[in-house]
C-alpha cells in the first residue's frame, strides 16, 4: 500500500505525519532522516492496529496542487 506523508520543515527540525493514520508521527534533524522515520512508523502502526483487531482501510487521502 502507499500512503501519503505530509512533511513539515521547522526551525531545526523536520517533522512527517500521515493523514490515513491518525497519530502517525515521525521527527528528524533531516527530510532524508524523517522519510526514513515515517516510513518504519507506518509499519510500527499498521502492526499494531493488527494486533488489536483494528481493521486498516484502504488510504484514501489525496494531493493536488494548485496554482496561485
Amino acid at each position: 500500500m502507499q500512503y501519503i506523508i505530509i512533511i513539515e520543515k521547522g526551525k531545526s527540525s523536520y517533522g512527517a505525519y500521515v493523514p490515513d493514520l491518525p497519530g502517525c508521527v515521525a521527527v528528524a534533524k533531516t527530510r532524508k532522516e524523517v522519510i526514513k522515520l515515517i516510513r518504519e512508523a507506518i509499519v510500527v502502526h499498521l502492526d499494531g492496529l493488527k494486533e488489536n483487531g483494528i481493521k486498516t482501510q484502504t488510504p484514501s487521502s489525496m494531493v493536488e496542487y494548485v496554482e496561485v
